[in-house]
């Protein structure tokens, strides 16, 4: 009896034995198995990521290249051209800038004046006053030893290109206001007569306003 219940209990755990050991390998397989799993995935995943970027990143490359020069260079001829249309636009603004300088510039001739005896008119846009030593109020003075005198006849030399000290003056008078005056010159030993229209400009003096060129 007793051999029997010995045998009987040496079975006993020799099946538990196997049981315990079986259900340990099956452990050990699950585990390995998670673990190869896992390494699967972290190492594809991260290359599959990897690609994405790189994906992403041609695509944003492309949409970018949108502002970039082809192969064909089209992008530079572009750019060249609106260039040189930009210098032409600039080349014509300052054509007609200097046309328009030149027409204010030029002074301007027309045939007759004021009364038959008027050859021709000529009117500058860059006449300016001849500057003056006066200070206070003005009042015209027609007398030939004046200081207003003088700088009048400087005004007409300005604008005819008459030399006072070369200047016959046939008349020098009021022409019309207190400040405005005339004088009807020539040079020595000329036949051409000017008529001048002068007016005064507070603080810098005469001014020349018109030149008549007057019939012999």
């Amino acid at each position: 009896m007793l051999n029997n219940d010995s045998d009987r209990s040496r079975a006993e755990k020799l099946a538990k034995r196997r049981k315990t050991n079986l259900i340990l390998n099956g452990l050990i397989v699950l585990v390995l198995l998670l673990i190869i799993f896992v390494s699967v995935n972290i190492f594809f995943g991260d290359g599959q990521s990897e690609v994405v970027e790189e994906n992403t990143a041609a695509e944003q490359t492309n949409d970018d290249g949108n502002n970039l020069p082809d192969s064909s260079g089209n992008k530079e001829v572009d750019e060249v051209e609106d260039q040189s249309t930009d210098i032409e636009k600039r080349d014509d603004e300052d054509n007609n800038d200097v046309d328009h300088k030149d027409e204010e510039t030029e002074p301007i001739v027309t045939e007759g004046g004021s009364s038959p005896d008027v050859k021709r008119t000529i009117v500058d846009p860059t006449w300016k006053p001849v500057g003056t030593t006066q200070s206070g109020e003005h009042t015209a003075v027609y007398d030939s030893s004046s200081v207003d005198w003088q700088e009048m006849l400087k005004a007409i030399s300005y604008a005819t290109g008459i030399d006072v000290n070369q200047m016959t003056v046939w008349f020098l008078g009021n022409n019309g206001g207190p400040q405005s005056a005339a004088g009807t010159v020539s040079e020595k030993g000329g036949t051409v007569k000017f008529r001048v229209a002068i007016e005064w400009v507070d603080n810098e003096g005469w001014m020349p306003v018109k030149v008549e060129e007057l019939n012999s």
